[in-house]
């Protein structure tokens, strides 16, 4: 029985993290939407839905971020390295806003669920 919630649970941070590129348009409601919808995928209570909300957002910059390391410093070289970094850690500071709103929605979600 815990295998199956491992496998609803990486399953909402996946569908959570697609949703938060989908939705990034919207500032606030996009992160909440998709750390809700993580959160009823998720279930397990409060805190199982709020944990997969929170993974989507990190997710996502942790992915953003190695994106942009990587294209930067094949497209620039060393100047693009330094780029890249700085662009990674501005995202992942930015990525904090969407996970703490995906943990929210996430909450929200195995709340109702």
């Amino acid at each position: 029985m815990s295998t199956k919630k491992e496998g609803s649970f990486w399953l909402a941070v996946a569908v959570g993290f697609v949703l938060m590129v989908i939705l990034g348009f919207a500032p606030v409601i996009g992160p909440l939407v998709a750390g809700l919808i993580a959160g009823l995928i998720a279930g397990g209570g409060i805190w199982n839905g709020g944990k997969a909300g929170f993974m989507s957002g990190l997710l996502g910059a942790i992915i953003l971020s190695v994106l942009a390391i990587l294209g930067s410093t094949f497209l620039l070289g060393i100047f693009g390295l330094v780029a890249g970094l700085g662009i990674a850690v501005t995202l992942i500071v930015l990525a904090l806003y969407h996970a703490v709103l995906g943990m929210i929605g996430g909450c929200i979600g195995g709340l109702l669920r």
